[in-house]
């Protein structure tokens, strides 16, 4: 039993080489890596551009319903020669200066409605690129423990192997055993090969998908510690779970706020048939030198409303009202499919959550017996009663389950971290509690 006291001692905390990477003495936890990706991550970046780009729709919009104010001036020289006996040589310079403030336009209102409404889904949206980065990264981090994981198990299990080949075919030699067994057991260590040639490019691969995130290629992460607590709170139901995800899910929130855009889009649609009133105010003066007038200079003032009312557009309104009418039933049902699919993701989430809590426990005492399983073999092989295969067959077994224990545990972790994700509560506060269960193995 002691090397089964061994490994749950170290899960997570053995090291091995990382095939085909730079060399960096640097280890890394995963807070670290979060915020090298936050700053990295293209992703995150390309939702945070478009919010900022719809703040800026949003002012754009409200422009449309503020004062404009525009200043002109001019300045010039005119001589004619249609008559000879006089001087029709004159230079005249103006300035003017005009207000116009819309009173009622409510296509503008409406589009500054929609206008605010799709600066919320940006925001939403980037909020939900926040959460699925937390996600990717704990993922792809997790990943890269399972892998090493998988390899030291690999590395493990073919030394095993080994040996027993190696002892096979020495008891062949001296004539013990059969050809048959040592050719069983060459087999065996030829697929353990394979196992293991498997297990350092999955390794690789997982390595690089933690580098497309974060633009660093990892020497070694910190691992979970033994003591992490693989249990849930026995006062969560899938329930509190599934009325959280419909509060706080960012997916309802975006169709939520997509379908509040469109309805805007279309109240402004309609618009197009409602009189639009303008207040217009101006202040001109005008001067004239060398010209045969009595009054060179002059002043305007003028003030009035301007009233605007559609009459026909070629049917261009009613058009793109049923257009955008359309478009709101579509919104609203995908508000609708939104909801059902938080729903399920919370149950399903939790039920994983669960199951993976359960999983782990099994497997942990899965693991004792099978070592015990492989004591016995080799005991019987040794007097006789069992044959190589059988104890092949053994080492195998207890080594895969020392690999889905580990597995298990950074499943248990992952589907935590999925869970809130469904219900739209997972924040960078969370990378943080992980983290403190993270040390550095190096």
């Amino acid at each position: 039993m002691n090397r089964t006291k061994r490994f749950l001692g170290s899960l997570g905390l053995a090291s091995s080489t990382f095939l085909l990477q730079p060399a960096y003495a640097d280890s890394y936890d995963l807070l670290s890596l979060y915020q090298a990706a936050t700053s990295y991550d293209a992703g995150i970046a390309a939702a945070k551009a478009a919010y900022q780009a719809e703040q800026q729709g949003e002012d754009l919009a409200l422009s449309s319903l503020l004062p404009t104010v525009v200043a002109e001036a001019n300045t010039g020289h005119t001589h004619s020669d249609s008559d000879p006996a006089l001087d029709d040589s004159y230079r005249s310079t103006s300035y003017a200066v005009s207000l116009t403030q819309p009173l009622l336009d409510m296509g503008s209102w409406y589009d500054y409605t929609a206008a605010e409404q799709n600066s919320l889904l940006a925001e939403t949206d980037y909020l939900s690129a926040q959460q699925d980065l937390i996600l990717n990264i704990a993922s792809a981090y997790f990943g890269v423990l399972r892998a090493k994981e998988d390899v030291i198990v690999a590395e493990s299990l073919q030394a095993a192997v080994k040996r027993q080949y190696e002892q096979a075919k020495e008891q062949f030699d001296v004539g013990l055993i059969a050809i048959t067994d040592v050719h069983e057991a060459k087999a065996l260590f030829d697929d353990s090969n394979t196992t293991r040639i498997g297990a350092e490019g999955a390794l690789t691969l997982a390595i690089e998908q933690l580098s497309r995130l974060t633009g660093k290629y990892i020497s070694d992460l910190y691992g979970l510690k033994k003591n992490f607590p693989i249990t849930i709170d026995s006062t969560n139901s899938s329930d509190a779970w599934v009325e959280a995800a419909e509060q706080n899910n960012l997916a309802i929130k975006l169709a939520e706020y997509a379908l509040e855009a469109r309805k805007a889009v279309y109240e402004s649609s309609k618009s197009g048939h409602y009189p639009t009133l303008d207040l217009n105010a101006k202040y001109e003066n005008s001067d004239t030198t060398g010209y045969s007038t009595t009054d060179p200079e002059s002043e305007t003032r003028s003030i009035f409303l301007n009233l605007t009312v559609p009459i026909y557009t070629g049917g261009a309104t009613q058009a793109s009202s049923k257009q955008n009418r359309f478009l709101v039933e579509q919104a609203r049902f995908q508000l609708e499919s939104a909801k059902r699919q938080a729903r399920i993701d919370a149950r399903t989430q939790f039920i994983n959550l669960r199951t993976n809590a359960q999983t782990v426990e099994s497997l942990q005492q899965n693991i004792i017996s099978r070592e015990s399983a492989l004591e016995a073999t080799r005991e019987g092989y040794k007097v006789g009663t069992r044959n190589i295969v059988e104890v092949l067959d053994a080492e195998r077994a207890y080594f895969t389950a020392l690999r889905d224990y580990a597995s298990a545990r950074f499943d248990f972790v992952e589907s935590s971290l999925r869970l809130k994700r469904a219900a739209g509560t997972l924040s960078v506060k969370d990378i943080e509690e992980l983290n403190q269960w993270l040390k550095d193995e190096a």
